[in-house]
């Protein structure tokens, strides 16, 4: 199949904004994470979410892809735990045309293999957003995640932490390993769905919980009825889905069983209805998740109000690329510029790991110097009486 001019298009444009707002827009306020770590993620926090909106905008304004949402719905700037199927390696960049709807972009972090955190843009922007790579060998991840999550409860933080419980995408392969995860478990066969691992959820759901930083956990269920781009190859195709369906089930986290084995039956419970709920919404004309006769929800902004944000984001990122190539032809400080915080991004992975290890490191320093502080002041009070 031949590479598609509007599917380049979509890839370049995404690619290049990612490059240049991590040179441009992020890379002057890497300073300040070394003075105030908290204050360099309140920032960098609403840069990405910028960033965010582009892919909504080129989806639904130029590919004019149909959204539909039902279900529950989020409450706006709530903390919650984000679990989905995982239908293709793009289902979480079409997840932000649910949240721009229902929540917050600034607020969304993914669970992600860590090779991508390599990728130059993508990845420098996520490493910058505070990701939390992942390994997929649970002995090296638990500690990696644990400290993680204890920053974002340490800095009170908003965060909606979107998970693939399934580890990885749905095809032909993964779903033969599942069949026979299920026969070594005495479980039921699935077809549109694979059967979730839940070590990391159940962890990552108590964690949060102790840290009393969670107030629900979103169950939502994706389907493509036309055209599945199952990777981004797909994308450069052309291949575009020519409708997102989400299915928004919201648990406060009150609903949910202490314990952890109860927990992950809770999870594989979700699962199974999944399974349902999608071979319904395949097998059934019209497609909706109408299994349970739920209504459309109403977001909680104006459809007027996104119709502005995805004009405003698709007419700011065209002209600030082409406001980075002018500046890179015309003046050689940009270019030196450039080449530094390629420099810098490049240079700062091999020394420490990524930008969210060296984010928390800092915390961790200043956190120290507080407690040094204060209990210097406790013993000056002691010497004074």
């Amino acid at each position: 199949m031949a590479v598609s001019v509007r599917g380049l298009y979509f890839v370049v444009t995404l690619f290049l904004a990612s490059f240049f707002g991590s040179i441009f827009m992020l890379g002057p306020v890497l300073p300040l994470l070394l003075l105030s770590p908290a204050w360099y993620r309140w920032i960098t926090d609403r840069i990405v979410a910028t960033w965010l909106t582009l892919p909504v905008s080129l989806l639904e304004l130029v590919f004019r892809v149909k959204v539909v949402i039902t279900g529950d719905g989020f409450i706006p700037g709530e903390r919650s735990v984000i679990i989905m199927n995982h239908r293709t390696r793009l289902d979480w960049m079409f997840l932000w045309c649910c949240l721009l709807r229902y929540s917050y972009l600034r607020l969304e972090k993914i669970c992600l293999k860590a090779v991508l955190k390599g990728v130059p843009g993508f990845g420098w922007a996520m490493q910058v957003a505070c990701f939390i790579f992942i390994k997929r060998r649970w002995a090296e991840d638990k500690e990696h995640m644990e400290n993680m999550l204890d920053y974002f409860c340490d800095i009170r933080e908003p965060l909606q932490l979107l998970l693939f419980p399934e580890g990885t995408d749905l095809t032909e392969n993964t779903r033969a390993k599942s069949d026979v995860f299920a026969a070594e478990n005495n479980l039921p066969n699935f077809q549109y769905v694979l059967h979730p691992r839940t070590t990391g959820f159940t962890f990552i759901v108590d964690k949060l919980r102790k840290g009393d930083n969670l107030d629900a956990v979103h169950d939502i269920t994706v389907a493509y009825p036309k055209n599945i781009p199952q990777t981004e190859r797909h994308l450069i195709l052309g291949l575009f889905p020519r409708e997102i369906h989400f299915h928004v089930s919201r648990y406060p986290v009150a609903s949910l069983p202490s314990a952890s084995s109860d927990l992950e039956a809770w999870c594989r419970e979700r699962w199974a209805e999944k399974e349902v709920r999608l071979r319904d919404f395949y097998s059934s004309q019209p497609r909706a998740f109408d299994r349970d006769g739920v209504a459309q929800v109403p977001p909680c902004k104006t459809e007027l109000r996104v119709a502005l944000i995805k004009a405003a984001s698709l007419l700011y990122w065209s002209s600030f690329i082409a406001l980075c190539f002018t500046g890179l032809w015309l003046w050689a400080p940009v270019r030196l510029y450039s080449l530094a915080m390629v420099g810098v991004f490049v240079a700062q992975q091999r020394l420490f790991g990524g930008l969210e290890l060296l984010e928390l490191s800092c915390h961790r320093y200043w956190k120290s110097v507080a407690a040094g502080g204060d209990d210097k002041g406790v013993t000056e009070d002691a010497k004074i009486k």
